[in-house]
């Protein structure tokens, strides 16, 4: 079985499963999209779903002649769960990058447009 963190590795897989939050969709429709945005063959959309099969992270019925993919996230819960160790370091790092963004925002703004009631020095 692949492990779902090398499944998430490749871009071209990463969108399938974006493509299959919104929706399921059959194979075809899968090529059409990852073929177009990546330039990348039938054949090697087919090896991404594959990998992605066997990491659990999508699952497929038939219907008719064609495959149906669908989303399956249980494999996605525990990538959530190893992230949550992170989560409070990285929250508070951007919390941190957030007041520094806000406080070059107005230290910008007052350099652009000084408040009216400012003390003004004349100079003669």
């Amino acid at each position: 079985m692949t492990d779902p963190f090398d499944a998430l590795a490749s871009p071209p897989r990463r969108r399938v499963l974006e493509l299959l939050f919104e929706k399921e969709q059959t194979s075809g429709e899968l090529v059409e999209v990852i073929h177009a945005q990546f330039g990348i063959s039938q054949s090697a959309v087919s090896q991404h779903l594959a990998v992605l099969r066997e990491a659990g992270l999508v699952s497929v019925r038939k219907d008719g002649n064609r495959r149906v993919y669908s989303l399956d996230a249980t494999p996605l819960t525990a990538i959530d769960a190893w992230l949550d160790t992170f989560r409070p370091n990285w929250e508070h790092s951007l919390s941190a990058l957030e007041t520094e963004v806000a406080r070059g925002k107005r230290k910008r703004r007052l350099e652009e447009d000084p408040p009216q009631n400012a003390l003004r020095v004349e100079t003669k």
